[in-house]
């Protein structure tokens, strides 16, 4: 009876947790220019580092989740509040001849679920070899991963799926687009990760430590 009302308990306190964390990535979406900074051709974004976080606090799974909602996110900013390119995000925006499909949710989702996903990972691959309660190194190389596959994959996602729509948009040639998708990756996706880092480093540094994770109830503890 006791291990079934520590288990409630645990199972509490993780909820509202993931809760938390959740209103943290709502609120950044939908203040203007904290989560989402419009660049008229595209979006810059942190809101990856709050679910990277939450990967390494609270696991995958819940990671994965939040990583969804960052993607639900990003869904109803560019169906409601549009740029040009808001197609390559949502099935339901069109300009013209430029409009989504179902590799638009593809985009728009699946870059977000690993995001909340990797980081766990790769931090637990690091701790191996640094034995540092903390590891300075797996916080920043986490961080990084997170922000780079969200960008990486959703810019590779958009020129398999609309390369053509998405040159044209951009006022490109097909032959140009990747070489400008490659330039977005550098201008965007590389300031976002090296941001990532640092954040994910000095935040994580104090709330991965073993009495602060113990007094705030994260179990996750990347011991074994």
């Amino acid at each position: 009876m006791k291990n079934l009302t520590a288990d409630n308990r645990q199972n509490t306190r993780s909820m509202v947790q993931t809760a938390i964390f959740g209103a943290i990535i709502i609120i950044m979406a939908f203040t203007p220019f904290l989560g989402y900074i419009p660049l008229g051709f595209t979006r810059a974004t942190i809101i990856h580092i709050p679910v990277i976080l939450a990967s390494l606090l609270l696991g995958p799974k819940k990671g994965a989740a939040l990583g969804f909602l960052f993607g639900l996110t990003s869904f109803i900013n560019n169906t409601m509040n549009p740029t040009i390119t808001s197609f390559v995000f949502t099935p339901f925006y069109n300009l013209g001849e430029f409009e989504g499909g179902f590799g638009s949710v593809i985009i728009c989702f699946l870059p977000r679920i690993l995001v909340g996903v990797l980081p766990y990972y790769i931090y637990k691959l690091i701790k191996k070899i640094d034995k540092k309660s903390v590891s300075p190194w797996g916080l920043i190389i986490a961080g990084v991963t997170g922000s780079l596959v969200n960008t990486l994959l959703v810019m590779n996602l958009i020129f398999l799926f609309f390369r053509k729509a998405y040159a044209a948009a951009n006022g490109v040639t097909v032959k140009a687009v990747y070489g400008f998708i490659l330039s977005i990756i550098g201008m965007n996706g590389v300031p976002e990760a090296i941001v990532a880092g640092v954040l994910v480093f000095f935040i994580g540094r104090i709330l991965m430590k073993r009495n602060i994770r113990e007094r705030l109830g994260f179990i996750n503890d990347f011991s074994d």
